[in-house]
């Protein structure tokens, strides 16, 4: 079967302007600029010596000392790719020309009232804004949603994302301090990925939780999605399975009436170097055993899923599609999914009643 899961990519890509300079900039996002043949106009960071280093080794022309140098440098029709810590989002956006494509780095926020100042600013200033959950854009999701949107697995009754393995959170030192590690750091990934194929939920329950032996906040929490009497859909991460890779996993799974489908995603498996992903569906078929088929993949999570990201902005930009999948209006509902997994959290469950027999 021939399953088209590469991302569309715009007729007339925009010159990029990078603000922000750190690992993840070095390890995604050039990467898939490059590989996605974009133009990386320049670039610009507090520490120029970091942004400099970037632009010899991706051979950016331009480096700028601050936001307000980029701006003025910028072609007209430049896209802005923010890979900035939330807290500077707000700054940083009110220095960008009114209508200007950008692209912010995923949280929106790390709290909600923070959300409430990005979608604002980005309103009040025109901005065509997208935050970067590029995990809706890795291969074996994108070829997943088309084995779904074809009807081929039948009517989605079962989604689980399944994380067991270990995280060296060291590795994010100015992440890993949050108070709010896991979720918001983390499991937004699949919140954000899980209201792509299902919609919003009706409500969450959740349990966040911390180790005991480790200085984090979180690192392993459950989140259940309501979606009603049939809809199953629930998020397992635990971060702290340091025991060897016999039994580790880290994989997305879908199930239907008709079919299912399993992604195995390798990036998180021995992090960052990661191990190679795995792509299986099972369609059903009257009077025969069941049985998978692999399907290879090109590319994955890191870098590909980014160009997805860049792609449907620049095309939203210029008016080649009337859909920005991951604009700011629809991300801010993934960030009311994850404050109200922490209220869930905080208030606990319900308490039970020792006395029910007496």
């Amino acid at each position: 079967m021939e399953i088209p899961y590469q991302p569309v990519l715009p007729e007339n890509p925009l010159p990029i302007i990078i603000i922000g300079a750190g690992g993840i900039v070095n390890d995604a996002h050039l990467p898939a600029y490059r590989k996605a043949g974009f133009e990386v106009y320049g670039i610009t960071n507090r520490t120029r010596s970091k942004a400099q280093k970037l632009a010899d080794e991706f051979q950016i022309p331009h480096v700028f000392d601050t936001v307000e140098e980029a701006v003025a440098a910028a072609p007209t029709n430049a896209v802005y790719d923010l890979t900035l810590m939330p807290d500077q989002f707000v700054e940083v956006l009110n220095k960008l020309p009114d209508g200007a494509p950008v692209l912010i780095q995923k949280p929106m926020g790390d709290y909600i009232e923070q959300t409430k100042e990005i979608f604002a600013v980005c309103q009040r200033k025109g901005l065509k804004a997208a935050i970067n959950c590029q995990l809706r854009f890795a291969p074996y999701v994108s070829a997943a949603r088309y084995l779904i949107d074809q009807g081929l697995i039948g009517e989605l009754y079962d989604m689980e994302v399944r994380l067991t393995t270990y995280t060296p959170w060291e590795i994010f030192p100015h992440v890993m301090v949050h108070e709010r590690l896991e979720i918001q750091y983390h499991s937004i990934h699949y919140i954000d990925l899980m209201r792509s194929f299902l919609g919003d939920p009706q409500s969450v329950y959740a349990k966040t939780l911390r180790n005991p032996y480790k200085n984090l906040s979180s690192s392993r929490t459950t989140l259940i999605f309501d979606y009603g009497d049939t809809l199953h859909a629930v998020i397992n991460t635990n971060h702290d399975h340091n025991f060897g890779p016999h039994n580790q996993e880290s994989f997305i799974k879908w199930e239907g009436t008709k079919g299912a489908i399993k992604a195995k995603m390798g990036l998180l498996l021995d992090y960052p170097k990661g191990v190679p992903d795995k792509f299986e569906y099972c369609l059903l078929q009257e009077g025969r055993e069941p049985e998978w088929k692999t399907v290879e993949l090109e590319g994955s999570w890191f870098p590909d899923a980014f160009i997805g990201t860049m792609s449907s902005l620049m095309r939203y930009a210029q008016g080649e599609t009337a859909i920005l999948p991951t604009s700011v209006e629809d991300v801010s509902k993934t960030m009311a999914v994850v404050e109200s997994a922490y209220s869930s959290s905080d208030q606990g469950g319900v308490v039970i009643n020792q006395n029910i027999f007496n």
